[in-house]
């Protein structure tokens, strides 16, 4: 993949729309800039004639993959099918805004949105993440809402891999870094290693905002006279092309090429512009209002255009610049970060102005609404941009691509993990809880959770290691919301519509263990290159998938992104759609933690509980992963139906369960790891009740399991609300002690203690970084 070049002009040379009018056979750098043969006819169909240099870069960028969703949009539009209504309220902004709205009662409103940022990252690991980070948290910004928290699911290759110890370590102080300076807690996400993103790590970046329901925005150019501002950082160079054009093409084999500037950020005048914003908000100053993220201006103004009146003039000159060379084609094209784009009544810029200028951020009046239906850009006093905005910003190509179901998925399926030899010894199956702790998936992440601040703020409830992340949204009431995001690549990979509806059952699991209500969805979905059928199979199974789910979850999903072509020459990504979900929480302080509490002295401990059913279920398992690197079969079944009532049943317990852990990767022996590590207090289980075969007990990966405690006194109350939600419960334990001992039948199975498991537990991302 090479740089797209950027046309260039001069005040002796511009191209302008008189010029383009009477020159239509000069050739232009469509090829180079991204475009299909077909895309550039169509442009100059639109146009009656052929674009300028500068509408060419702005459609470039607008009709890239990664602005337009050409490929995916067709397989994409069945989430309108979910009705908008969450379990509690409704949704106040969906798809198609810069980020989902939801009601959440007592007049607050919370936004979430989940993107990528994956190429960028690869090619400039920390300001690849940082600039992740810093655009997802101003769609959330642009929304009217105050950001609270982020979340970063992360994908690596292998953790041995010397490409994985380059990214890596700047990836996480990328985030790291962009996230603390801004003061947001970091409260959960994911870090994933598997061969397939050797060469094509994966950072999503999340964000929640906060805000009342009078105060939403929306991003529209309305009111003919209406004055069009730019405000935040100066434009630049870095960016060029960015990752609108990055991220639309698959990467070279042969490692990294040269290719369009990564975004740099300044978390600094990000902190200035979040509240510079809100105060501009709080004043009540702005009419509409975008973020400048991908494909920079040429994104803001069309967007803003279509979405309004669909007029817009802008004095393109006018744009403060870090770089005066720059040629207005760049101008368009730069996606330089920290800034934004808002829409003001006349009577109101002065204010506006004076607002910006008390938080030392420069903003200049570009341009003005009209009632042309046209967007009309000048330089200099000279046109170079004309263009029906719905054309750029929405009317851009759709594909139909080709799908079919590969013809090795049969094979694939076949190979199950069932007849992999498996330990049986007690022995045995200690070595193997001791391997699986310390694998690079399920080992401790706590070198890279210790690089973000969690707690800033003063209002996180949960943060990791817990199953899902928490903030208090109100501190009279102790309203909040928990979130959290998931996917497992390898149950996707053998079966997408599963593999999909099981990570959105994992992440709606765990937001439920902490005693909250799930009520909506958003999506990350990262595939390999749309032009494999293989892939677009995959894609579309893994949407009909999520809609299917939601449907019988009664969810909607109100936002979210693509990112395609991850993948290095031939080599695609597992397919891994990430799926956050966001709950709420009447009361934060009523939570229900995500460990047992240590049992001190003569204390009695807790009884052990698992709720739901344990099935030989090992295909695509971390086990079949971790111990013989395969990867076959199908994954594990999904019962919607059944992780509705236990999560109505985690609900209704609150109070009397004092912990609740999901059972996912790694099984029911990994919950006991991490449950018994979190506060060093053993615990002695049976697998008598759990299932005949101790190892598929220990270690098989069926959907729709919590590990319980409750007081010993409370066992009949939990199996009663167990019973009346319809959701199998076995009691297999208790708590206490300073091991993690396992028994089956009479015969004790092994034991392991804790300082032995935390120093395994601990010790594989510090080596490996060292």
């Amino acid at each position: 993949m090479t740089e797209p070049a950027a046309p260039t002009s001069s005040s002796t040379n511009l191209d302008t729309v008189a010029v383009a009018a009477t020159d239509p056979g000069r050739e232009q750098p469509w090829a180079d800039l991204g475009l299909k043969a077909d895309e550039y006819q169509s442009i100059r169909e639109i146009l009656g004639r052929r674009p300028t240099s500068s509408e060419l870069a702005m459609y470039s960028v607008m009709w890239s993959e990664h602005c337009s969703y050409k490929s995916t949009k067709v397989h994409l539009k069945q989430f309108s099918e979910i009705p908008q209504a969450t379990p509690i309220g409704k949704t106040l902004a969906g798809i198609g805004e810069n980020a989902g709205v939801i009601d959440i009662g007592q007049g607050y409103a919370v936004t979430f949105k989940v993107e990528s940022h994956n190429h960028p990252s690869y090619v400039e690991p920390y300001q690849g993440a940082a600039t992740g980070v810093g655009g997802i948290v101003r769609d959330i910004l642009a929304m009217g809402a105050r950001p609270v928290a982020v979340m970063d699911p992360l994908r690596f290759g292998p953790l041995d891999a010397p490409d994985t110890q380059r990214v890596l370590p700047g990836i996480v102080a990328g985030v790291g870094g962009y996230g603390n300076c801004l003061g947001l807690p970091n409260i959960g996400g994911e870090a994933v290693f598997d061969d397939t993103y050797l060469g094509n790590p994966l950072v999503n970046a999340l964000c929640v905002g906060v805000l009342r329901h009078e105060d939403l925005h929306l991003a529209n150019a309305s009111g003919t006279g209406n004055q069009v501002i730019l405000y935040g950082a100066r434009t630049g160079g870095d960016g060029i092309g960015g990752v609108s054009v990055l991220a639309s093409e698959t990467f070279d084999a042969d490692g990294p090429a040269k290719r369009p500037a990564v975004q740099v950020g300044d978390p600094f005048m990000e902190k200035l512009l979040i509240e510079c914003t809100l105060e501009l908000f709080a004043a009540g100053v702005v009419a509409g209002i975008q973020d400048l993220g991908g494909a920079g201006l040429s994104c803001a103004t069309s967007e803003l255009a279509s979405a309004g009146d669909g007029g817009m003039h802008v004095e393109l000159d006018r744009v403060p610049l870090r770089d005066s060379t720059l040629a207005p084609e760049m101008i368009l094209m730069s996606e330089s970060q920290e800034r934004m784009m808002a829409v003001v009544e006349p009577d109101d810029v002065a204010t506006f102005l004076g607002i910006c200028a008390k938080w030392d951020v420069e903003a200049v009046v570009v341009g003005e609404v009209t009632d042309t239906g046209r967007l009309e850009i000048d330089w200099h006093g000279e046109r170079v941009v004309d263009v029906p905005p719905r054309s750029v910003a929405h009317d851009g190509p759709t594909y139909h691509r080709p799908y079919a179901r590969p013809d090795s998925q049969d094979a694939l399926q076949a190979d199950g993990a069932e007849s992999l030899p498996r330990p049986t010894t007690g022995s045995e199956l200690r070595e193997t809880l001791l391997r699986l702790a310390a694998s690079p998936n399920l080992c401790d992440k706590s070198w890279i959770t210790d690089q973000y601040d969690r707690y800033v703020r003063g209002n996180t409830v949960l943060a990791q290691p817990s199953d899902s992340g928490m903030i208090r949204v109100d501190e009279t009431t102790n309203l909040g919301v928990a979130i959290s995001t998931d996917c497992n690549g390898r149950f996707a990979l053998l079966d997408p519509y599963v593999g999909a509806q099981l990570a959105l059952a994992e992440s709606y699991r765990n937001v439920a263990t902490g005693g909250a209500v799930p009520q909506a969805v958003s999506d990350c979905l990262n595939f390999g290159s749309p032009e494999d059928p293989g892939v677009m199979w995959q894609f579309a199974e893994a949407c009909r998938g999520l809609k299917d789910a939601c449907l019988e979850l009664g969810i909607p999903v109100t936002g979210g992104n693509v990112s395609l072509y991850n993948q290095t020459g031939e080599t695609a990504i597992l397919p891994t759609p990430v799926v956050a979900v966001l709950g709420v929480v009447d009361d934060v302080t009523r939570r229900t933690p995500s460990a047992w509490a240590s049992v001190e002295g003569d204390q009695v401990g807790d009884r052990v509980l698992l709720l739901g059913e344990t099935r030989e279920e090992l295909s695509g398992s971390e086990w079949a992963h971790v111990v013989h690197g395969h990867v076959g079969g199908l994954p594990p079944v999904v019962d919607l139906a059944g992780e509705r009532r236990l999560a109505e049943l985690l609900h209704e317990g609150v109070g009397l369960l004092t912990s609740a852990h999901d059972l996912s990767d790694g099984g029911l022996a990994q919950a006991l790891v991490e449950a018994s590590l979190r506060h060093l207090s053993g615990v002695t289980v049976s697998l008598d009740d759990v299932h005949a075969d101790p190892f598929v007990a220990l270690f098989a990966e069926s959907a729709g399991r919590v590990l319980v405690t409750v007081a010993e006194g409370d066992v009949a109350r939990i199996a009663e609300l167990a019973g009346r939600h319809g959701v199998p419960v076995a009691e297999i334990g208790r708590t206490g002690g300073d091991v993690l001992a396992v028994t089956a039948g009479d015969e004790a199975l092994f034991d392991v203690n804790l300082l032995e498991l935390r120093s395994t537990w601990m010790a594989t991302l510090p080596a490996a970084m060292a």
